[in-house]
């Protein structure tokens, strides 16, 4: 390898890590600052490194404040919203490729410009369906919301990646005796694993980091998710813990960052899939 290459190589490297620098040091700011000593939080200048590790305020944020409530609540929400969009979309997906009708093409550009519109426009609407049929503050008119706005994302990529299965090996399940169903079942969904776990994954994402439908639709502690319910109860007008936030961020990221490194070759081949055109 030339000199030239070498060089360039080195710079490259350098520029990659300055901005993996950047990116991730208000994370490790905010895992370090959550086990500081409450004494050296706001000292100056700051310190990078504490004096004494502590766990105190992961403590106070069990023993002192509805934190679990909110994380029970966020999993939930979380789980029910990406199993309710995975069927569908699922479904949805194979119909839109696999069947022939009246308007298929048409209601795949529907789709489309559903995701395109933007979500807030349908919070009044929202809103006020919750209140006419009773499931206002509860978490079930969360995860109604949450499919309003992930279903045509997750509907999208799921035809994307669903369009290079060839039809071939459902053709040939059909010839061999077996149902509709079956095939599907059978030969479709095990092709199409990888793309339905990194749409989950995205799914399970929005929902549990979304914040303005939870802040609209929910008010009672008893259904509050995390995002709104930390929120509500560590920041005042008068005053924020920060010592608890960072210890209430840092369990809200575990969690993902879990889901993320089992998940993360699927979550890869997901967004290659988007550029297969159904």
């Amino acid at each position: 390898m030339s000199l030239k290459k070498k060089s360039r190589r080195v710079l490259f490297n350098l520029f990659a890590w300055s901005v993996i620098g950047l990116i991730a040091f208000p994370l490790i700011w905010m895992l370090v600052t959550s086990i500081k000593p409450q004494s050296e939080l706001f000292l100056i200048p700051p310190t990078l490194l504490p004096s004494e590790i502590t766990f105190e305020h992961y403590w106070r944020l069990i023993d002192e404040t509805p934190f679990l409530t909110y994380m029970k609540n966020s999993i939930i929400l979380a789980l029910s919203t990406t199993a309710v969009v995975i069927v569908i979309a699922t479904l949805g997906a194979h119909s839109l490729l696999r069947f022939s009708y009246p308007g298929r093409e048409r209601l795949a550009q529907l789709v489309l410009f559903t995701y395109l519109l933007p979500s807030v426009v349908l919070i009044i609407p929202l809103y006020f369906l919750m209140i006419w049929i009773g499931l206002a503050n509860s978490l079930i008119s969360l995860v109604i919301a949450y499919t309003t706005f992930s279903l045509p994302y997750a509907l999208w990529l799921l035809r994307s990646f669903m369009a290079a299965i060839p039809d071939d090996l459902e053709s040939a399940a059909l010839v061999d005796g077996a149902t509709r169903m079956e095939a599907f079942i059978d030969v479709i969904l095990p092709q199409a694993l990888p793309g339905i776990i990194s749409t989950a994954l995205f799914t399970m994402i929005l929902a549990w980091n979304e914040y303005l439908y939870a802040l609209v639709l929910v008010n009672t502690d008893e259904s509050r998710p995390l995002t709104t319910g930390v929120m509500s109860i560590l920041i005042t007008s008068f005053n924020i813990e920060w010592s608890l936030l960072m210890a209430a961020s840092v369990m809200m990221s575990v969690p993902l960052i879990v889901a993320f490194v089992f998940l993360q070759k699927y979550l890869t081949r997901g967004f290659g899939a988007g550029a297969v055109k159904g």
